[in-house]
């Protein structure tokens, strides 16, 4: 007998054929097709929640995942990345297998020879699970870019820019995605992206350029005179900010500049004064001057100097009139003598004693009119060498050193104890920064002045204009200050110093000078100790008793000797 389909007999074909139709149309689809398995196990004929439990309770075995990100490698149980064993996704699998049978595989499983399937037990990635590990496993490699920055180079006195540096980040949602759609990966690859910085060197170069152009030195004029003023150009750098976003103007210093150009130009109108003639003081005439439209000149000044094209500029001018004439002025003989101020200057240098000299020279018979300030750095007309000043120890930036004018704070200080002792208000009054013996025993009864920046001014109170004498006597060592014009009625008593705080100095300070010959020692600053106190002033008049204080507080002071190297 001839034998057909896998043992269907030639003579069963006919009913076969004629009814498979009829019975493959009503077989039940609920159950998986037989010779169906999924992972070794048999689930034909099962229901899918049948086929699920058989399945589901399968352990399956994770592989290992080598994972890689940049120089790094981390090999781990593909479960930490999220894997597991998907018996649904499986049985759905053989389920759509089942739907999708044709008639004759539909016959075969009728009459129980229907061929073997065996299904892979499929796997699927918990997305949550794989970036939490990822992220983990990358932590280390991200970094934040850095913003390239711009800052001003001491040695070569421009600005520069520090380079930019680009940031690392791994991207570990890519990788979490190609795992999720690749469960069966044993390598998965994190990328490393370089991330750039918001600001980069490329940005910041034109910007430091432009500043860098900037700072050139710069001129100015007064108009109607040759006198000139002018700003280095780092004195010019000093003056504007090179930020991020560009040059941004430093109005403070701008301000500031601009008044120490115009100091220097401007020729202030002349009060009528005294000056000593054959030994007598005598009246000298009033003087107008020409200063700086300041109105108009800052808006060109501001202008004109952040502009590296504009290197000079002409400031307007306008006349000054003096507000103190000869016909104003009461003859010399006829004032009273108000008050006295004196100190003494023993062992002092020679160049100290000639700024002593030159300073009251310049003080003596400058006059105050009557509702007016006096000002101490004008009535000197500036410390520089111009002006008669040379080299001499001052306190500048927390040591004592060299400097031009010391000895000028002798001739502020006496000055301020005759004005102060004469009643008049103090308007603007600065300390020293330790306690100096020239000064003493009158402990913190003294003033400061230095140019620019710290002047000395009291107001002229009184009905009528003042008279400052300086009477400096270089023999003996002692300056007296002398306040002559009409004596208001009232009394005035400066009490002694009330110390209320002392700070002993510190240590002395050893500093290398390379200049010294090995083995020498030099001291150049002296110990002081540090001090809080106040001086009070009572006044007595028709309105009254009123008071008030000067407060100082000088720093502890250490001793500072240079040394020559050792040898």
């Amino acid at each position: 007998m001839k034998v057909w389909a896998a043992g269907i007999t030639a003579g069963t074909v006919a009913l076969l054929v004629g009814g498979a139709l009829a019975v493959a149309a009503t077989q039940n689809t609920t159950t998986l097709a037989p010779g169906l398995r999924i992972a070794g196990t048999d689930v034909g004929g099962m229901t899918r929640e049948q086929a699920l439990a058989a399945v589901g309770s399968r352990a399956a075995t994770p592989p290992q995942v080598t994972v890689t990100a940049g120089k790094n490698t981390w090999t781990l149980s593909a479960e930490k990345l999220g894997w597991h064993a998907d018996a649904q996704t499986s049985v759905d699998a053989a389920m759509k297998i089942t739907q999708d049978r044709g008639v004759l595989e539909k016959l075969q499983g009728m009459i129980g020879q229907a061929p073997t399937q065996d299904l892979p037990l499929t796997a699927a990635v918990d997305g949550a699970k794989a970036r939490a590990t990822l992220t983990s496993l990358t932590a280390g490699l991200n970094t934040a870019p850095k913003n390239a920055s711009v800052y001003f180079d001491k040695v070569s006195k421009r600005y520069a820019v520090k380079a930019d540096t680009p940031g690392l980040s791994a991207d570990v949602t890519g990788a979490v995605n190609t795992y999720v759609a690749n469960p069966d990966l044993t390598a998965l690859t994190v990328t490393v992206k370089s991330t750039a910085a918001k600001l980069t060197a490329a940005t910041l170069k034109t910007y430091v350029e432009q500043g860098n152009a900037i700072a050139r030195p710069f001129t100015v004029t007064l108009g109607g005179t040759t006198r000139k003023g002018g700003l280095t150009a780092l004195q010019v750098a000093d003056l504007y900010w090179v930020r991020d976003s560009g040059i941004e103007p430093d109005e403070k210093t701008l301000k500031a500049a601009f008044g120490r150009l115009t100091d220097a130009i401007d020729q202030p109108a002349l009060n009528a004064r005294y000056v000593l003639q054959g030994g007598k003081l005598v009246k000298a005439k009033e003087k107008a001057g020409l200063v700086t439209d300041r109105a108009a000149a800052y808006a060109q000044f501001r202008k004109a100097v952040l502009d590296p094209a504009v290197k000079t500029v002409v400031f307007p001018s306008k006349a000054d009139q003096p507000t103190l004439t000869i016909d104003r002025l009461p003859a010399a003989d006829k004032l009273q003598l108000i008050a006295v101020g004196k100190s003494t200057y023993y062992g002092s240098s020679a160049a100290r004693r000639t700024n002593v000299a030159n300073a009251a020279s310049k003080i003596n018979g400058a006059v105050v009119p009557s509702g007016e300030v006096f000002s101490f750095l004008n009535s000197l007309g500036g410390i520089d060498a111009s002006n008669g000043f040379v080299g001499g120890l001052i306190i500048s930036g927390g040591r004592t050193v060299d400097g031009l004018g010391g000895g000028v704070c002798q001739v502020s200080t006496t000055v301020f104890r005759a004005l102060y002792q004469a009643g008049l208000p103090v308007v603007e009054r600065n300390q020293h920064s330790y306690r100096v013996g020239y000064y003493e025993p009158q402990v913190g009864f003294e003033a400061a002045v230095y140019d620019p920046g710290l002047d000395l001014k009291l107001k002229n109170d009184t009905t009528a204009p003042i008279l400052i004498k300086a009477n400096n006597d270089n023999a003996k060592s002692t300056l007296t200050v002398e306040v002559w014009g009409v004596k208001p009625q009232r009394t005035v008593t400066v009490s002694p110093a009330v110390i209320t705080a002392r700070v002993p100095h510190p240590a002395p300070r050893y500093v290398v000078n390379t200049a010294l010959r090995p083995g020498v020692v030099r001291q150049v600053d002296w110990a002081a100790d540090g001090f809080s106190l106040y001086i009070t002033r009572t006044i007595k008049d028709a309105k009254g008793v009123r008071t008030d204080k000067v407060s100082t507080v000088y720093k502890a002071w250490q001793a500072v000797y240079e040394t020559g190297p050792r040898s």
